[in-house]
């Protein structure tokens, strides 16, 4: 299991180019019109993790399984979009099913492709989406706060905690600050989630350049790393165009493009990253003849839920985990070899899974 990150920007700042790219699927029209993707696109794609490829040399496994990630691309959305403005609510609602956002931004000029608005101010972009996503959330707050003081009313605490939450939101969300900066207590957190606002998802922000500027950004994408600083939200620059490109090109010939580019990697791998760091995530690895795989778990994740995430018996009968640190397992060649060098470990129910750990889960039938 990966996350489901939702791709949201204004119309024509290449939000369906880079989600073709990156699920190497047409799946989204990439078209030069606002609202031409109409509904949500849905694509998983791999995560590239080269510990894997490693695991299973070692392991000789005959099938190679990574974690996957799914994107979800949003209509562009436009000033109005939460009044009902151009497809409006009938996509804002596919974003509630998101674990973070990914803000496109266009960082590029091109007179061949419109800009909604008729200009190119990244910044501007950013706020007009934030801005309609708190209209929405406000909106959604209103037309449920009626019904939650009548449950208050009628003595119910957990409908007292609601409403506390809608009044603090509400504040927030009215002047002007996502619902993401709201203070929640730990014992606040099931029912804030519960609220399902748009504006308390985390947040990425991506500056999609041009060709030329995909290895050191350029001006417009310089406004959006210090924006996205200042908030401490991760920021990558990709070239969606690069990306499509890259999508088209064989394995073995995508390395010696990217280094004519002056690129270590595809945008892929970097916005992935930052994904995981938004979202607290690592991955863990099961290995043997048969497969060798990637699973990924949120940071803290007991053993015992862990394992519950490739099976829901072996969360249930749980016994012990047999691990072995990633880097042990390659310096040892294997299993065999970490057990004979001491480096297999035996962790009980309290153990915190590690990333890079490789597991064996025993457990009661």
């Amino acid at each position: 299991m990966g996350f489901k990150c939702g791709i949201v920007g204004l119309p024509n700042v290449g939000k369906s180019t880079l989600f073709n790219a990156l699920t190497q699927t047409a799946a989204a029209q990439a078209e030069n019109y606002p609202f031409c993707t109409i509904e949500p696109n849905v694509g998983d794609v791999a995560v590239p993790d080269p510990r894997l490829n490693k695991l299973a040399e070692i392991a000789t496994s005959k099938e190679l399984i990574p974690t996957r990630l799914t994107f979800v691309d949003i209509a562009g959305l436009v000033k109005g979009a939460a009044q009902g403005e151009g497809l409006g609510n009938q996509f804002l609602s596919h974003i509630r099913e998101v674990d973070a956002i990914a803000y496109v931004l266009r960082c590029f000029e091109d007179e061949d492709i419109t800009h909604v608005d008729g200009r190119i101010n990244p910044l501007e972009d950013a706020e007009t989406v934030e801005t309609e996503l708190m209209l929405a959330d406000m909106e959604s707050l209103e037309k449920r706060t009626a019904g939650v003081e009548k449950k208050v009313k009628q003595g119910d605490k957990e409908a007292k905690l609601t409403l506390e939450l809608i009044n603090r939101s509400l504040e927030l969300l009215k002047e002007g600050k996502p619902a993401r900066l709201l203070e929640v207590a730990k014992e606040e957190e099931k029912a804030f989630k519960m609220l399902q606002l748009l504006t308390s998802k985390p947040v990425l922000y991506i500056a999609n350049v041009d060709e030329d500027s995909a290895a050191e950004g350029n001006d417009f994408s310089a406004t959006v790393q210090k924006q996205a600083d200042l908030e401490g939200a991760p920021f990558v620059t990709i070239s969606a165009r690069i990306e499509a490109e890259i999508a088209l090109l064989p394995n073995e010939e995508r390395g010696e493009y990217l280094e004519t580019l002056g690129l270590e990697e595809p945008g892929l791998n970097r916005l992935i990253r930052a994904g995981y760091s938004l979202l607290d995530l690592i991955t863990y690895f099961t290995a043997g003849p048969n497969e060798a795989r990637a699973w990924t778990i949120p940071l803290g994740t007991l053993a015992p839920q862990a394992a519950g995430v490739i099976h829901t018996d072996f969360e249930k009968g749980f016994i012990r985990a047999e691990t072995i640190a990633y880097e042990d397992y390659v310096a040892h060649n294997g299993e065999t070899g970490s057990k004979e060098a001491g480096k297999m470990r035996l962790e009980g129910k309290e153990y915190s899974v590690k990333d890079g750990d490789v597991l064996l889960f025993r457990f009661a039938n």
